[in-house]
């Protein structure tokens, strides 16, 4: 059952989030907005987290690959949270010259 698990249904995984990753890089490219943009890039992220809890399944070394993960996740957090606010204060100078 174990070589199963390891032979085809984990590489399985790993090219659906691949897959779905290239989906949500169309919309970072061609997004019409920049908030289309941000939420692809979201996406991704959310996707690469997922691949490396896959990976470190595959290699029996979840612990490991646990701590990477929600490293990378704060950091897309942080990042996200970032350029909102950065955004948020882009529109008020706008909205200020108008």
């Amino acid at each position: 059952m174990m070589d199963f698990f390891q032979a085809t249904f984990i590489p399985g995984v790993m090219m659906g989030l691949a897959l779905l990753s290239t989906a949500y890089l169309y919309r970072v490219l061609c997004g019409p907005t920049v908030f289309d943009r941000m939420l692809g890039l979201n996406g991704i992220s959310t996707k690469v987290i997922l691949l490396l809890l896959v990976i470190g399944t595959a290699n029996d070394r979840v612990d490991m690959f646990v701590d990477i993960a929600l490293g990378y996740a704060l950091l897309n957090l942080v990042g996200s949270l970032a350029i909102a606010k950065y955004l948020e204060h882009q529109g008020d100078a706008i909205n200020a010259m108008d």
